[in-house]
């Protein structure tokens, strides 16, 4: 299994990934499953703010693994800060795990259930320098995790990233991607669990503090096929949708999750 090619299929899916990755199999791995019973309320977590720049917003782009929208992080012009944090984390990269049909997808997973998708909104600790200098810190990342359930009532927030989809259809393709202010994608309860964890992607580096909102959003039957209407070939290559881009949760190994409501 080369270096470059882990992927979500069976000979190069999570599974085996801890053969290039060691640091897969580590103490600290994300996602996990959440249950109720043994989480612990913490009436000190704080309540989190983001300010986020919607000029910000750079590109979007289909990498093969996930659809990514990028953000010019060079100063604090979209940040995170409070709850677990200390100081101000700046947003880098949002991006989307999901399944092949609605009933699966999240890489989280609450008291049993998957979501149909998860979003992780990627933040780094600017006292480490750079991005590459966070990921070897114990503080250098946060990431807000939002659940994708599927309703009713599709939510307008999701449409802006998803009317890209077009423009993104193959590995490689990138678009322009400008004026979003990605606070619009926060469900209304700003309720949240909080643990230690990892990058649920290789190199798998622990260093995240993770801030998973309880409450999700959601989106519509037609806007989850949408996104699974992108495809993990590149543009000449023979289509393979890009569906089940997840993994599955991680042993907890004695780490504790917190939550900010009883």
């Amino acid at each position: 299994m080369a270096q470059a090619v882990w992927g979500y299929d069976s000979d190069n899916g999570p599974e085996r990934w801890h053969e290039n990755y060691p640091l897969a199999k580590g103490d600290n791995q994300s996602p996990i499953e959440i249950n109720s019973k043994d989480v612990q309320h913490d009436s000190s977590l704080a309540a989190w703010h983001a300010s986020y720049d919607p000029g910000a917003a750079k590109t979007i782009l289909n990498n093969g693994r996930t659809c990514r929208v990028v953000f010019d992080d060079t100063f604090d012009r979209s940040v995170l800060r409070g709850g677990p944090l200390t100081g101000a984390y700046r947003l880098r990269q949002l991006h989307l795990h999901w399944g092949s049909s609605d009933d699966h997808g999240s890489e989280h997973v609450i008291d049993g259930v998957k979501y149909a998708a998860e979003l992780h909104m990627v933040h780094w600790n600017p006292k480490h320098g750079n991005f590459a200098g966070a990921l070897k810190q114990p503080d250098g990342v946060a990431v807000v995790g939002i659940f994708l359930k599927v309703g009713k009532t599709p939510k307008p927030e999701m449409k802006r990233i998803l009317e890209e989809i077009e423009n993104i259809k193959t590995k490689g393709k990138e678009a322009p991607f400008q004026h979003f202010d990605p606070s619009i994608l926060f469900p209304k309860s700003r309720d949240y669990w909080t643990y230690y964890g990892s990058f649920t992607t290789p190199p798998c580096e622990e260093c995240i503090t993770w801030i998973l909102l309880r409450e999700p959003i959601e989106v519509s039957s037609d806007q989850m096929a949408k996104l699974r209407s992108l495809s993990k070939n590149d543009e000449n290559d023979p289509v393979s949708p890009l569906v089940d881009n997840w993994r599955p949760p991680q042993p907890l190994k004695g780490r504790t999750v917190r939550a900010s409501f009883k």
